[in-house]
């Protein structure tokens, strides 16, 4: 792993160090449309038992999500988003340590998760859909996840075009970042994530991850969400059921260019896959 300074993310009441090791965000999915999990966990005791497990299994964060972002994904009313969301974080935030995201682009869903206990905001449109989410993020200290996406879930695959992926990514979420400082938004609770699959082709994927480090230039800890993603099906021919390995494979490869926090779905195993890469990085 590449030796990088201490980066400080607060998260209300929580602040992370991040550079000694990448924390893993557990992807909980109270949907029944997702593409990786199929519907599973939409039932809210078993997206509750589903969140126990991964923080037995050594989830640092649980990102709960009731509204699915796959390409084409229809918008989920607010109302239904809530029904789904947060009977489940309202669950799980009362665990010893656990620290819990919600995964929404709408800031009344946001304000509810907040108040029944959650940590993070995870913002796909980093914080451009809903004019109230800064607002909101600044009121709460939450910690944020800025993503990158080209259009929007509906639209994102139809053609998506740049003329230097990289650049053109980290430029945005480096553009965001000091926008929202600006706007009074702690820049400590401020984080970035490229959008692996959001508005990106299988080579705009591949070019975004072997460039990583540009994404340092923002100065905030990098989030990075590839697990069971369509490019690695496209990449090794395996369907969603087969893509462990692929996402590990990944998941070693960012951790050693900068990567600071993994979106997995496969907690135990990324935990044992960051805990081997690390000692052999280390020398022992």
């Amino acid at each position: 792993m590449k030796k990088e300074k201490i980066l400080l993310w607060k998260c209300r009441d929580r602040v992370f160090e991040l550079g000694r090791r990448p924390l893993i965000m557990g992807i909980l999915n109270v949907t029944p449309d997702s593409f990786s999990d199929g519907g599973r966990f939409f039932d809210p005791k078993a997206a509750v038992e589903r969140g126990l497990q991964m923080l037995a299994e050594g989830a640092d964060i649980l990102d709960v999500g009731g509204e699915s972002t796959r390409p084409g994904a229809a918008d989920v009313p607010a109302d239904e988003e809530l029904d789904r969301v947060i009977p489940v974080i309202r669950e799980l935030a009362g665990q010893p340590n656990a620290v819990l995201s919600i995964d929404t682009m709408k800031a009344s869903v946001a304000r509810a998760a907040m108040k029944a206990g959650a940590r993070i905001i995870n913002d796909v449109s980093a914080l451009t859909h809903d004019a109230d989410m800064p607002r909101l993020a600044r009121e709460y200290g939450a910690g944020v996840v800025l993503m990158h996406m080209q259009g929007t879930p509906r639209t994102m695959q139809k053609e998506p075009r740049y003329d230097d992926v990289a650049a053109q990514v980290s430029g945005y979420l480096r553009a965001r970042v000091e926008s929202l400082v600006a706007d009074g938004l702690e820049r400590d609770t401020l984080a970035v994530d490229p959008g692996i699959g959001f508005g990106k082709t299988v080579e705009h994927n591949v070019s975004l991850l072997a460039n990583l480090g540009t994404l340092a230039a923002a100065g905030r800890p990098v989030v990075v969400g590839l697990s069971r993603k369509s490019f690695l099906g496209k990449l090794t021919g395996c369907e969603v059921s087969e893509r462990l390995a692929p996402s590990l494979a990944g998941l070693v490869f960012c951790i050693l260019n900068g990567a600071h926090i993994m979106r997995v779905h496969d907690v135990k195993e990324s935990r044992h896959a960051v805990t081997v890469a690390l000692a052999l990085a280390g020398g022992g």
